[in-house]
């Protein structure tokens, strides 16, 4: 008698922590014997990998949280799941206990490895909530279901000491903790092997990357820079990307390791936050204005061509529009390649939370109009001076909305999408590919192939 595979889907919210944790997860998932669900409709277990950085994110994941509400009703032996950082808060695993009972399974970011125990409980008709307060160990050898062959996200890190006053992340993500090199190296290796061509190291703060860690035999530290070197020797791997790093620990040594590495791509994502030393000294970021446009300056100087993005936040309580003004400033000085802008939302048990001046919605609103207006102009001037270049892309696969157009990204980052020449057709997900931009737009460049040798013609 054929009996029909189980299947699974996990939904993602917020940033590319979570997105590695719902591969994860997925993983553990197939390992107990489910297959991966198209949509929700199709599947036997459903689970939300929820953020709260941002309140955006938080309203998201409740809302759909609700929409399994009827989905349930009809498939009465369906599982629903929530785990991440919403669910550190107590407040919020209370508001699901008591209001959402179609909600069989609630777990944190520190026990995703005892998914399987949990599942099996859940299964035998329990409701399952365990959430622990703290990591206890670095968890290594997790399966994991990759969203792409091509590309991949690799932990190095885990938690964040900075405490930003407006942050909630160390509060449910933990202290830092950093993995052993080795078991990094032995990650990508492996990705390498399988064919994964462009590997992303993740950290809430890469650069401090090794506190923590006992010497290597050698008696000497591990630091970020260490570790690209490192990572830049495996064969196989063509790209390396990174993210994020925290101005204030970005050292002249990294900006070198970049420089030296064939494989580390040219793009920094440096989050400003705020252009005013005030608003940054009452962030607890570290570091002044000056000191974050110098670097932007370092980098550039060091690394010919290299793209910097940021994040910028309006409305922080006390902001005035002469701090304001002062983040416009910086934006029209370091020119930004592209810029994540958001309103400031207040999280239950930050410091910002409780303080006074909370801006009012319509100034908030105000402000981020300008700041993307200003933030488009110019990452539409900095992509204009592509007119014309060749630039090497490595192949995502076809556009979203149209198959016959290629699309991928260049080392600086930037999307491209092109029709491809001749062997086109041979063209694969993870194949680099030389592109010439006709038409440089705010987020995109559009172009064509190029038929140069891409030693030669790379520029990006």
């Amino acid at each position: 008698m054929h009996v029909e595979q189980k299947k699974a889907r996990v939904v993602a919210f917020g940033c590319q922590m979570n997105e590695r944790d719902a591969e994860t997860i997925l993983g553990l998932l197939e390992q107990i014997g489910y297959g991966r669900a198209a949509d929700d409709i199709g599947a036997d277990v459903v689970i939300f990998v929820t953020c709260c950085v941002r309140e955006n994110a938080e309203n998201r994941a409740i809302g759909n949280l609700g929409d399994m509400k009827r989905l349930k009703a009809q498939k009465p032996g369906m599982i629903i799941g929530i785990c991440g950082c919403m669910v550190q808060q107590e407040h919020v695993r209370e508001m699901v206990r008591n209001r959402m009972p179609w909600v069989d399974l609630v777990f944190g970011t520190h026990n995703i490895h005892r998914l399987p125990e949990l599942m099996a409980r859940v299964e035998a008709g329990e409701r399952v909530i365990e959430v622990w307060d703290e990591a206890h160990e670095v968890v290594e050898g997790l399966p994991a279901s990759r969203a792409f062959r091509h590309k991949a996200f690799v932990n190095i890190t885990y938690g964040c000491n900075n405490f930003c006053t407006y942050c909630i992340v160390p509060y449910v993500r933990g202290r830092e903790r950093s993995r052993r090199p080795d078991d990094v190296l032995a990650e990508v290796r492996k990705l390498a092997i399988s064919g994964c061509r462009e590997v992303t190291l993740l950290g809430q703060n890469v650069n401090s990357y090794g506190r923590g860690l006992p010497p290597e035999d050698d008696g000497g530290l591990w630091g970020f820079a260490d570790l690209l070197r490192a990572v830049d020797t495996v064969d196989g791997i063509a790209r390396i990307r990174f993210t994020t790093s925290h101005p204030r620990d970005f050292s002249d040594e990294m900006i070198e390791a970049v420089a030296s590495c064939s494989k580390v791509c040219e793009h920094f994502h440096l989050p400003l936050q705020a252009g005013s030393d005030r608003v940054l000294k009452m962030m607890n970021r570290g570091y002044t204005s000056r000191r974050y446009v110098d670097l932007v300056g370092r980098i550039r100087q060091a690394v010919p061509g290299a793209s910097i993005t940021t994040d910028i936040m309006v409305g922080f309580p006390g902001e005035t529009e002469a701090d304001f003004q002062a983040t416009l400033d910086i934006v029209r000085e370091a020119r930004f390649d592209a810029a994540f802008t958001f309103i400031y939302s207040p999280r239950e048990g930050t410091r910002a939370a409780s303080m006074p001046d909370q801006a009012p919605e319509a100034v908030k609103r105000d402000r981020i109009y300008r700041l993307i207006e200003l933030v488009n102009a110019t990452a539409e001037g900095v992509n204009e001076s592509l007119r014309g270049r060749v630039v090497e892309v490595m192949v995502d696969g076809p556009s979203e909305r149209d198959p016959s157009i290629l699309a991928g990204r260049t080392r600086s980052n930037k999307m491209v999408h092109w029709r491809p020449g001749g062997q086109g057709g041979a063209l694969a997900p993870g194949d680099l590919a030389m592109v010439r931009v006709l038409e440089p737009r705010t987020w995109t460049l559009h172009g064509e192939a190029a038929d140069v040798p891409r030693e030669a013609g790379r520029v990006d």
